[in-house]
């Protein structure tokens, strides 16, 4: 018998007809905000590090936490937020998981120490899991089918853009708010932003019935988020605490609970409840091939971006403001891309992510020449073109891998789909940085100069080159499935 809580089904009528929901125009920026600002929150701190560590005196460990910690919780959480949207509505709880990221932000902008700080971090990430899984499930379900891929599409931006304007924009907000407790800035920034959005977001959003599903599967929740646990934890913290032991014991300790996960949902799915992982989902071959897209080009676009802030950082030792505004080409070009990308996927489909994954391979093949045949090591401005054509490639295909994957479900499996698809995301941006970003660190070795740094630089390009290849054929695959009948 699982442990359970009931669900019955309030008598309300859903607004979303079969044309679409009548305010969903509105509601579109409205939840891409929590899109935005649960990967502003997960990149922002990355520039705010010295800064944390002069004023709180904080140690590399917890350091570490207030970067990782995040990452963590949030991608552990996300197929759980996805499954309790579907329980008790999508709108409901986008609502819920807003109001408490905003007051997780402010209790991270008043932190009063660096254990604080960490704390309020880890619930900082299991709040923006709350809110996340609903802006897909929202779209889905709010958007008429010819309509879909298009909103479906700025989504992808908008994850983009976010990841890219935390590095840009979180330079820019520490040196306006230069000097003490300057760094506060960035989590209190979300305080009114989370106002404003629940304010409209009350008036524009759907109350639609939830279904009167019996079960919530809160045994199939521990299984779930503790095999997570088990290897997004040395994954996120492993690396920079020199792969310990225990790193590796964990990893291990993940496949024995992975099967017994399996086994208990299978258990839950045969006696006709509602399993926390949907494991009929992973019957459909466009959504094996999304997710196996998405690590892949994940994994390389995030490994790169980790890589080269090392570069601008540490070999060209620029300063954060200056290293965030050198990120301002790719995050430029991305947004232009998934724009200009819009119609081109909603005529050609899973085509434009084969597109996008060449020009990708383009503009890392383009790095690997410039650190090839360069007489001396790049500068900044030399390591801008290939970042702008990656990050160009990245726009066009990265919209079109959820808007497409998305497009073959079914809207009833809209969460959980989802909030699996956003979890291989963030997943898969921690294990290629894990990864490729360990590659990077292995070939500098003890050397820090510039040169090294360039020639680190130019390994991982390879490794990520090998991984967009890969994507490549897979996508391939995905532009040759059909959709899913609607319902």
């Amino acid at each position: 018998m699982s442990n359970a809580l009931p669900t019955e089904s309030p008598k309300v009528a859903s607004p979303v007809a079969s044309e679409g929901f009548a305010h969903r125009r509105v509601m579109l920026p409205v939840v891409l905000v929590a899109m935005f600002m649960a990967q502003f929150d997960l990149y922002v701190v990355n520039v705010a590090l010295p800064v944390l560590q002069h004023e709180l005196s904080a140690s590399d460990a917890e350091l570490q936490l207030v970067v990782g910690g995040y990452a963590f919780t949030y991608a552990a959480g996300l197929v759980t937020g996805g499954r309790l949207g579907d329980h008790y509505g999508h709108g409901r709880m986008f609502t819920v998981g807003m109001s408490l990221f905003g007051v997780a932000s402010l209790a991270c902008g008043l932190a009063p120490g660096s254990g604080w700080l960490v704390a309020f971090r880890l619930i900082q990430g299991l709040t923006a899991a709350l809110m996340v899984p609903q802006v897909l499930a929202l779209i889905t379900s709010a958007f008429p089918p010819a309509e879909r891929p298009k909103a479906l599409s700025w989504f992808g931006v908008t994850m983009g853009v976010g990841a890219v304007a935390g590095q840009v924009l979180g330079g820019v907000l520490l040196q306006i708010s230069a000097g003490t407790n300057g760094w506060r800035t960035i989590f209190l920034i979300n305080v009114p932003i989370a106002i404003v959005t629940i304010l409209i977001g009350r008036k524009n959003l759907p109350t639609a019935a939830r279904k009167a599903v019996s079960r919530f599967d809160l045994t199939g929740v521990g299984l779930l988020t503790l095999s997570l646990a088990l290897i997004l934890f040395p994954l996120v913290v492993g690396r920079a605490a020199g792969w310990p032991w225990w790193a590796s014991a964990l990893l291990i300790l993940a496949l024995p609970t992975i099967a017994a996960t399996l086994w208990w949902e299978r258990r839950v799915e045969r006696t006709g409840q509602a399993p926390i992982l949907p494991l009929e989902l992973f019957r459909e071959k466009a959504f094996n091939l999304g997710l196996g897209i998405s690590v892949v080009l994940f994994s390389a676009f995030f490994s790169f971006v980790f890589c080269l802030t090392l570069v601008l950082q540490n070999g060209l030792g620029l300063t954060p403001l200056m290293a965030g505004l050198t990120f301002g080409p790719l995050g430029v070009a991305f947004a232009v891309a998934s724009m200009a990308a819009r119609p081109y996927i909603a005529r050609h489909g899973a085509k434009v992510i084969v597109v996008g994954a060449l020009i990708v391979a383009a503009g890392l093949l383009a790095l690997e020449l410039l650190l090839a045949y360069s007489n001396d090591a790049p500068t900044a401005w030399e390591l801008a073109i290939p970042m702008a054509v990656v990050g160009f490639g990245n726009g066009t295909a990265v919209p079109a891998v959820i808007g497409q994957v998305l497009a073959r479900i079914k809207p009833v499996r809209a969460g959980a789909a989802s909030g699996i698809l956003t979890t291989a995301q963030q997943f898969s941006s921690a294990l290629g940085i894990a990864i490729i970003g360990g590659v990077f660190l292995l070939e500098l070795s003890t050397r820090f100069t510039l040169a090294a740094h360039a020639s680190a630089l130019g390994v991982a390009a390879w490794w990520d080159t090998g991984l967009v290849a890969v994507g490549l054929a897979l996508s391939l695959l995905l532009a040759g499935t059909t959709k899913a009948p609607k319902g």
